[in-house]
């Protein structure tokens, strides 16, 4: 009879117990479908990197677009830049961003898709989980414009179909100037020249 008791109490203890281990296990960026990404470069002694999250095409023919037209991330919508929480970049010098000025230090890194021209928005927030902050199980969204530190824009190109890219990459390509932060997913480019401030 004691026995069985025990037995009734350790399975009342996994029982409870497990629903927490699983949740913890959802967080782990190795069960993530969408895994993190690392792109960094050393330009001179400046150091800049990009820690990010990488999602797949899956089947989706549609990722950048109008609203109307069901896209993933829509026209004219600020974007995380990436999966899971919202990008970030380092530069341990200050930088030129094509061609302004951007202080060392640590920013989230959004964008603004358009057919013709993203903005690319780095900003003083950190630990945001996309464009706002999730806690105790509820998403408050953030207006992100007032903490933009810098915004340029530069202009979206479209890769031929045998360069389509089926998972969202950033990459640094060294220049004559310093170096292009390229982002590329499906048919899209978007480059942002860096360089080492003066």
């Amino acid at each position: 009879m004691h026995m069985q008791r025990r037995i009734v109490v350790a399975a009342f203890a996994a029982a409870l117990v497990a629903p927490l281990v699983v949740s913890a296990q959802d967080l782990h960026p190795s069960r993530r479908p969408s895994p993190l990404g690392i792109a960094r470069i050393t330009l001179g002694d400046a150091y800049i990197r990009i820690v990010y999250g990488r999602p797949y095409k899956r089947g989706r023919n549609n990722i950048f677009g109008t609203k109307e037209s069901g896209a993933v991330v829509p026209y004219g919508e600020r974007w995380r830049t990436g999966a899971n929480e919202a990008s970030e970049i380092t530069v341990t010098r200050d930088v030129l961003v094509a061609g302004q000025k951007l202080a060392a230090g640590t920013y989230s890194l959004f964008t603004t898709p358009a057919a013709g021209t993203w903005k690319v928005h780095f900003n003083s927030r950190l630990g945001l989980d996309g464009v706002g902050i999730f806690a105790n199980d509820t998403f408050t969204p953030v207006d992100l414009a007032p903490t933009d530190i810098l915004t340029v824009s530069t202009p979206a190109t479209e890769l031929p179909a045998d360069k389509e890219v089926d998972q969202f990459t950033f990459e640094f390509e060294k220049t004559a100037a310093g170096a292009d932060m390229v982002l590329r997913w499906i048919r899209t480019e978007v480059r942002v020249p860096i360089a080492v401030a003066k």
